[in-house]
């Protein structure tokens, strides 16, 4: 469904793209910090474990933009193109 010239689900489709690749690169800092802690890297394993704490917000950022797609789509100007 378009609204406003904008295809919200492939908007939405998009969003949750950028969320897995935020996962999977959350999942790889997870798995360095604990490679750098391991080795004794105290400083580096510090700034893994904030890096993590980033993806986090980002995640939830996303998952709020998701949100924010769906709360604009309904209150668009009721202009709709659907494939028919």
């Amino acid at each position: 469904m378009c609204t406003n010239g904008v295809n919200a689900n492939q908007l939405k489709m998009m969003l949750e793209q950028l969320d897995d690749q935020a996962a999977l690169n959350r999942r790889w800092t997870h798995k360095l910090y604990h490679t750098a802690e391991d080795a004794g890297l105290e400083a580096t394993s510090v700034i893994l474990k904030e890096i993590q704490g980033l993806f986090d917000e980002v995640r939830a950022l996303l998952a709020d933009a998701q949100d924010a797609v769906d709360k604009d789509s309904s209150n668009a100007s009721g202009i709709t193109v659907e494939l028919v």
